[in-house]
């Protein structure tokens, strides 16, 4: 691994983490070679994921929130995870488009595409996060898809996690439907200044308290208008509390266990599904599709016969 690369990735430059997360994305031995040499710098930075669904104003609070945190002195990095394109793979929205704003203030921005992954993320977004932190930002603002249902998959990712709600959106309470309101540390309803917004206020607080763990975090339940920038400060200092409050019960290191367990399922599926299947000859798999079709065999019997083989 080129040391010199290893130095500026560690000390921010923001072309050598720009070429660092290519790499991740690429994947193969280089990226993994530069995994293994940047890992023990990780550790130290506030992962926050901020999810919820189309239309409740994500990339416009993560943009608020990105300078909000500047102003307290923090080095910030956003990654903007955008749908694939069907036809390139890479995302359909990019960095050039949204948080314009941003350029000249020392935030680093990355759209990576999701690539179809389930909740949204880029395979490759856990990478990406272990190059930023070892690149020494002290907060990495993770915006996800904003896919509805699927948009869970962020909690595995995030130390702190931000669920947006917006008013008007055809449905009291998005959040329950989509079933991701048990993974939000913070509730954010967003876009405040319409009508409603404070009956939708009003439906989380009150679902909250059908938890009946009297004793775990509570999500504060906080109104903005990031266009405004209104409401942004409150939600640094909710983080921050957040953050404050996974210290001091010890459980900021048992989210760093999830997340790479998580990882290591994930990685060992991927692996042993590649190594099964990299001998398999094309002629072979439609023969195998074939026989799936027409019924002569079930895939139950096809998945145990390739992995007995």
């Amino acid at each position: 691994m080129n040391s010199q690369l290893l130095s500026q990735i560690q000390n921010g430059e923001p072309l050598a983490v720009a070429r660092a997360i290519t790499r991740v994305e690429r994947g193969g031995n280089d990226a993994r070679n530069l995994i293994r040499a940047l890992f023990p710098y990780t550790g130290r930075a506030d992962i926050i994921g901020v999810t919820g669904a189309p239309g409740t104003g994500k990339s416009t609070l993560v943009n608020a929130l990105a300078k909000e945190f500047r102003t307290r002195e923090k080095r910030v990095a956003i990654i903007a995870v955008d749908p694939s394109s069907p036809f390139t793979g890479g995302a359909l929205l990019g960095d050039r488009f949204r948080m314009q704003d941003l350029a000249g203030t020392g935030i680093f921005i990355r759209s990576m595409a999701s690539r179809g992954q389930l909740g949204g993320l880029a395979a490759a977004v856990s990478d990406a996060i272990l190059v930023l932190d070892a690149a020494q930002f002290d907060v990495i603002l993770i915006e996800t898809v904003g896919a509805g249902q699927g948009e869970v998959d962020i909690a595995k990712h995030a130390h702190t996690t931000i669920v947006l709600e917006a008013p008007g959106l055809g449905d009291d309470i998005q959040a329950l439907k989509a079933g991701i309101l048990e993974i939000a540390d913070v509730l954010v309803v967003n876009k405040a200044d319409r009508d409603g917004a404070n009956a939708t206020a009003a439906a989380l607080e009150m679902n909250l308290n059908l938890n009946p763990d009297k004793n775990a975090w509570r999500p504060p339940v906080l109104k903005t208008i990031a266009l405004q920038g209104k409401g942004i400060g409150e939600l640094a200092d909710a983080i921050a509390a957040h953050q404050k409050y996974l210290g001091e019960n010890h459980l900021r290191a048992k989210k760093e266990a999830a997340r790479f367990n998580d990882e290591l399922r994930e990685l060992l599926q991927r692996e042993l599904l590649h190594k099964k299947l990299q001998n398999v000859a094309a002629e072979q798999w439609q023969t195998w599709i074939d026989e799936i079709t027409t019924r002569r065999r079930d895939v139950y019997a096809i998945a145990e016969e390739i992995l007995n083989g």
